[in-house]
């Protein structure tokens, strides 16, 4: 039977899998919901990733990524934009149910965090129209201050959720706990979120104390200090009950694990912490 409100970000299996092979491993474990990356499907072709996901009858919960909007010179933005385009079709394709967006830094040579936001809202405008012509709702995902520099100068849901209110229709939230837990304001945002119909996805792991890399040393869900229960349940009182997707970046462990011992992990700690 399949495994009711769990979804697998298939980087959580990168180094194990391709995504024939992910999706085999998960369907093996009645896993039948994913999140692809772009690179995963690039690697064995959109037609051929659209075609597993349509004769397995697999729910894709998101794409990642599009974003990276930040860039030094018209150039660098055009080419943003051209590959956001890009990534929304590919979203469609996988009918996937959002594309999540990791917005970018600062421009090389840039200080100007501000200006660099500026940059990240006008980029989302730009391919908006293509997005909602394509029926694929874009998921701002915020990222942890520490990003702020190099990938992603929108850091916290009350500053995705303004540029969401700001543009309209189309655009939402990816709430990642790994990114927001520590927020002080996060409660009251996710109430915001909810109201206003803006929680498009549910990103889960844990951070890990000590954490030994910043980007490549996320904990299994259960092996940190996130209050995983009272997030979810937040969320959930906000109206939103989408699958909770686990993403996990972990060179030093999961990635170095069996595949399957880490999606039935998953599976466990789904079902007894989150």
């Amino acid at each position: 039977m399949a495994i009711e409100g769990l979804s697998i970000n298939l980087a959580t299996v990168r180094q194990q899998y391709d995504m024939r092979q992910a999706v085999e491993v998960c369907l093996k474990q009645d896993i039948v919901a994913i999140a692809p990356w772009r690179d995963q499907v690039h690697k064995i072709g959109l037609a051929e990733a659209a075609r597993i996901v349509a004769d397995n009858r697999l729910k894709v919960t998101g794409l990642c990524r599009g974003g990276m909007f930040p860039a030094a010179d018209p150039e660098g933005l055009k080419a943003a934009i051209d590959d956001n385009r890009r990534a929304i079709d590919e979203a469609a394709a996988l009918n996937a149910d959002c594309l999540v967006l990791v917005v970018g830094g600062l421009p090389k040579g840039s200080k100007d965090i501000g200006r660099a936001r500026e940059m990240v809202a006008d980029g989302i405008a730009t391919i908006l129209p293509h997005a909602r012509s394509a029926g694929i709702p874009l998921a701002i995902e915020p990222l942890h201050p520490m990003y702020a520099a190099d990938r992603a100068c929108v850091n916290t849901l009350e500053q995705a959720l303004d540029i969401c209110d700001l543009l309209g229709e189309g655009v939402g939230v990816a709430i990642d706990v790994y990114h927001v837990w520590w927020d002080p304001k996060l409660y009251g945002q996710i109430a915001r979120a909810g109201a206003n119909g803006q929680i498009l996805a549910h990103h889960i792991c844990d951070w890990l104390v000590p954490t030994t890399d910043l980007l490549l040393d996320r904990g299994m869900m259960g092996d940190g200090v996130i209050d995983l229960k009272r997030i979810r349940a937040a969320i959930e009182e906000a109206g939103y009950f989408g699958l909770q997707e686990v993403e996990i970046f972990s060179e030093n462990n999961w990635w170095k694990r069996p595949g399957e011992e880490v999606l039935s992990t998953c599976v466990d700690r789904f079902r007894t912490v989150c």
